[in-house]
């Protein structure tokens, strides 16, 4: 088996273990289906306080294996490989599930994919994902009705495209037997959650701290840095115009509103963006609406007439002018470039 990334966990959960310590020695198992392309940063770090668990236990708490669609092996999105322990097959009904997704998700969503987990889901049985494999979940119906949380990336598609699923902006969500974990670091957090469930806090800890995971976070924490971490300016208003902003794509509020609202004249907004962030409030505001119509044009089937009016614009053509400005092509060219083989 090839090494895995190590990763950080939370020692902070109050969880006491579901069973009293001398319970049966028969290890849990966790299910990873690797999808084409996976992050290897989430499954790793997934993968890793399984690992950990059973070395400072000193005996086999965990045991795990990866499967596939097809093939010996798993390619991630950095192109190294991932041998499998065999394709998909039927699991028991105590195994935990994960799919790991990563790049281009949708295309990784097969119809035997799809039909074998709702089959496994039938057994009633755990199963969650790790990135965009929530995009796979959901698109077997396994989280209609429940809450879920994926990369805030492709939160703006995920939201258009399955409207019955409450989407959580966190790093992991829990409800019931469907484990959702954002990507990149958040999946220590929610197998750190499992262990402590399973095998008590203390052990917990322990695995994050022989992982130089500092920071224990919970399933109300958020997945993004903060607007002045990311803007890189400890303005409050400032940080609260773009708040604003960001809030506000659909109907984009005027330059003057913004400022009436913040308590500063026009002027001073413009100030106030040319000296913090190099650009003008209406540019600003420009570069976030595009971005939300990037994510929607690149996750969704939604035609560029409903996407522009989606980010506020009154029409495609203003729409496409607007975005060959800043990336160079027209939506209708990047979708098609987009949709390539091997793109």
């Amino acid at each position: 088996m090839p090494d895995q990334l190590t990763a950080a966990t939370p020692p902070q959960p109050i969880l006491q273990p579901t069973q009293p310590s001398g319970h049966s020695d028969r290890p849990r198992r966790y299910v990873f289906v690797l999808l084409d392309r996976f992050t290897m940063l989430s499954f790793a770090a997934a993968m890793e306080p399984l690992r950990l668990a059973n070395r400072l236990a000193g005996r086999r708490l965990y045991e795990w294996r990866m499967l596939g669609e097809q093939g010996e092996y798993a390619t991630c999105s950095n192109g190294s490989r991932v041998m499998l322990d065999g394709p998909l097959s039927d699991t028991q009904r105590d195994d935990t599930i994960l799919i790991c997704g990563g790049i281009d998700v949708t295309r990784a969503t097969t119809r035997p994919l799809l039909a074998w987990l709702r089959r496994e889901a039938r057994r009633g049985g755990r199963i969650g994902a790790l990135c965009t494999g929530t995009w796979v979940l959901a698109e077997a119906g396994l989280l209609d009705a429940r809450r879920a949380t994926i990369h805030w990336e492709n939160q703006d598609g995920f939201a258009e495209k399955f409207p019955d699923v409450t989407l959580i902006r966190t790093v992991f969500v829990e409800d019931g037997n469907r484990l959702t974990a954002a990507g990149g670091t958040a999946a220590i957090d929610m197998v750190l959650r499992q262990i402590a469930r399973d095998h008590g806090p203390d052990l917990a800890n322990r695995i994050a701290d022989q992982m130089i995971h500092t920071s224990i976070r919970s399933e109300d924490d958020h997945q993004r840095l903060s607007i002045p971490t990311r803007i890189g300016a400890r303005h409050p208003r400032l940080a609260q115009v773009v708040a604003r902003m960001e809030a506000n794509i659909e109907e984009p509020v005027s330059p003057a509103r913004l400022a009436s609202e913040a308590g500063m004249s026009p002027r001073q907004l413009e100030r106030l963006f040319a000296r913090y962030l190099g650009r003008s409030p209406k540019r600003y505001y420009m570069e976030i609406r595009l971005e939300r119509a990037r994510n929607l044009l690149l996750q969704t089937e939604m035609s560029v007439m409903e996407i522009a009016l989606a980010c506020g614009f009154a029409s495609a053509a203003h729409f496409s002018k607007c975005y060959r400005g800043t990336y160079g092509s027209t939506p209708y060219r990047q979708r098609e470039t987009e949709a390539q083989p091997g793109s």
